[in-house]
């Protein structure tokens, strides 16, 4: 009987500490995973965010394609200055995009992400007169430097009175457009179908949708800072100096307007409605990294707005790059907010090789 009543007491015991650890891990990982609907984020990301910003970014796109139709058969000054006009409209549309490089436009094969086969900078100018001169417009190479957005821009701000007068170079500019549009297309048409498939891939592991858009946000917002800003002030491994030739958009003297872009669509994608920042806040600890990250945009925002759209940034590193090293280091800083601590929350791996050391 005394043996029965010490078993069961043993018993109520085990259960009981077995209850209380399973209660603890439970409510370890609910904070970060299960007691957070990653379905209903990944949801809002794609019908919100990533669908819209791809068909945005198509229209803006067949907005180019039409203005450069018009161009290729008056070419004149007016109508030069109406396509200028909509590249500046698509290269502005395609920061809100730039951060969705995974899925369909992603990686495949030879062909690298989205954002590396149509905005690579600082464009080859060399390479693309050397294409230009052979009407070679098959793009059968690996040189991603002499196409997409940014050697549009060549063409159209800096060969101004080359592209009126040689049908060499309009030859060039339709096939860069239209390979642009082309390789548009078709994400916007996968996505379609990619849809499903990103929403129902709710874990955090490699390879989980949640996972792909959070090293390509974290990566977009390295690509800002290291590339776009970092790189011309001379900030990067290697350099020994400022090199204003470097800045993206150099042509056009519209950096700021793209930079300024790109940033506000990296703070909306963090801030979304039932994004990141709430999935922060439902993780341990994660109510005061939004605090800590919430403060540190803003202290970005303040230093991009205190400049003029309408400035150039190679002039201003090439006269007075002290000015802008606020900007570097309050983009620094943001960087381990991004990366380092919100990774470390969410127990999301890093898995691209950003060589950058933070």
């Amino acid at each position: 009987m005394k043996n029965n009543h010490l078993k069961s007491f043993l018993s109520s015991i085990c259960i009981g500490l077995l209850s209380v650890a399973f209660y603890a891990c439970s409510s370890s990982d609910g904070n970060n995973s299960n007691s957070f609907d990653r379905a209903l984020m990944l949801q809002n990301y794609a019908e919100k965010m990533i669908i819209p910003a791809y068909a945005n970014f198509q229209t803006q796109v067949n907005a180019l394609q039409t203005a450069n139709s018009t161009f290729q058969t008056t070419p004149n000054s007016a109508n030069l200055a109406n396509l200028q006009t909509a590249w500046l409209n698509a290269a502005t549309a395609w920061q809100s995009a730039n951060a969705f490089n995974f899925g369909p436009a992603g990686e495949q094969g030879l062909t690298k992400n989205l954002n590396e086969e149509i905005a690579t900078f600082p464009v080859n100018t060399a390479r693309i007169e050397f294409f230009i001169s052979n009407n070679d417009v098959s793009f059968n190479n690996f040189e991603r430097d002499t196409r997409g957005l940014m050697a549009v821009e060549y063409l159209l701000y800096e060969s101004t009175q080359g592209v009126l007068s040689s049908a060499n170079k309009r030859n060039y500019l339709n096939a860069l457009i239209q390979q642009i549009k082309t390789r548009t297309d078709a994400v916007v048409t996968a996505w379609a179908t990619y849809k499903s498939v990103f929403i129902a891939n709710t874990g955090t592991d490699i390879g989980s949708s949640t996972s792909a858009l959070y090293n390509e946000f974290v990566k977009s917002y390295e690509n800002l800072k290291n590339f776009k800003v970092s790189l011309p002030l001379g900030k990067r491994a290697g350099q020994t100096q400022t090199e204003p030739t470097k800045v993206e958009a150099y042509y056009s003297a519209r950096s700021f307007v793209l930079m300024k872009a790109h940033f506000t669509a990296l703070e909306n994608l963090w801030n979304a409605s039932y994004g990141f920042r709430s999935y922060l806040e439902n993780a341990t600890g994660g109510a005061d990294l939004v605090k800590n990250t919430t403060a540190q945009i803003t202290a970005v925002k303040n230093v991009l707005n205190a400049i003029d759209n309408n400035s150039s940034f190679s002039q201003i590193i090439q006269n007075n790059p002290a000015s802008l090293e606020s900007l570097y280091v309050e983009m620094q800083k943001l960087t381990r907010f991004f990366k380092s601590d919100m990774s470390s929350i969410l127990g999301i791996a890093i898995t691209y090789d950003s060589g950058d050391g933070d």
